[in-house]
């Protein structure tokens, strides 16, 4: 099992937890949002620094070749977190090799991924959608053969996020039974970060480098550590309403079916 994905279910508010009487898991011994670090190029000088403070580290791998031997290099300098791959325009004869890269997980888009990832079992798979997702799409999701949802968007200098992006996140937890992470600007608020939790968001991905502090990532991991848990009631996904019907309808039905026989 990957590691990150076994700490991401943890965090999940979406996951079913196992009944029994098992030892029950306190409220401030389970994982808060999760922080992953997506390096913004992978030649970053100090890559330590720039993810201190991460639960996962996240390289963007246009190549498998090259991107192999640099992920290989990154996790060996900074072996304290699990690494991943994010996957680009990779062919099915380049999905065969995703266990040359030796990472903990990877993030790959629908339209141009292979099914022949699902032949590497040691890895964690995170499905990248677009927030434009239809719900009936969005539904077949999780019965896909998938561990996590990547909402993923454009990150630009003067990016925000904004109620409209809430919306979409709060759509997406209600809809999926799979832990949701979802790529967000690195000027991010406390108070956002809380409604992000709270809209049942598992984990956040923020890119480092190129005009990022370095160890900037260790004030978000101060303030994730400050959030508070959100209450059951915020957590809990949405039920199913049952039609109700009034007894002075019942009564008036049962009439009718007296008088028809």
């Amino acid at each position: 099992m990957s590691r990150f994905i076994d700490r991401l279910n943890q965090a999940s508010p979406a996951v079913l937890r196992p009944l029994g009487f098992g030892t029950a898991q306190s409220v401030s011994e389970k994982p808060k949002i999760l922080l992953v670090a997506s390096l913004a190029q992978p030649n970053a000088g100090d890559v330590a620094g720039y993810v201190a403070g991460a639960d996962a580290g996240l390289l963007r791998i246009p190549k498998l070749t090259s991107g192999a031997k640099i992920l290989k290099e990154i996790s060996q300098a900074v072996p304290d977190i699990p690494w991943g791959g994010w996957l680009r325009d990779i062919g099915r004869e380049g999905t065969k090799q995703i266990a040359k890269l030796g990472c903990d997980f990877v993030v790959f888009p629908p339209a141009n991924s292979s099914l022949a990832i699902l032949q590497n079992n040691d890895v964690g798979k995170i499905l990248e959608v677009e927030a434009s997702l239809n719900e009936g799409l969005l539904r077949t999701v999780n019965e896909l053969p998938v561990d996590a949802v990547l909402i993923a968007s454009e990150q630009k200098a003067e990016h925000f996020l904004t109620w409209h992006h809430l919306m979409l996140f709060q759509r997406f937890a209600n809809l999926l039974t799979k832990p949701l992470l979802a790529s967000i600007p690195f000027s991010v608020t406390d108070n956002e970060l809380q409604a992000l939790w709270e809209a049942g968001v598992a984990g956040v991905v923020v890119e480092v480098g190129l005009g990022q502090p370095v160890e900037g990532l260790k004030g978000l991991r101060r303030i994730i550590d400050n959030l508070a848990f959100p209450s059951q009631r915020k957590r809990g996904k949405a039920e199913a309403l049952l039609p109700y019907v009034s007894p002075e309808a019942s009564m008036v039905a049962e009439e009718e079916e007296e008088e028809e026989e």
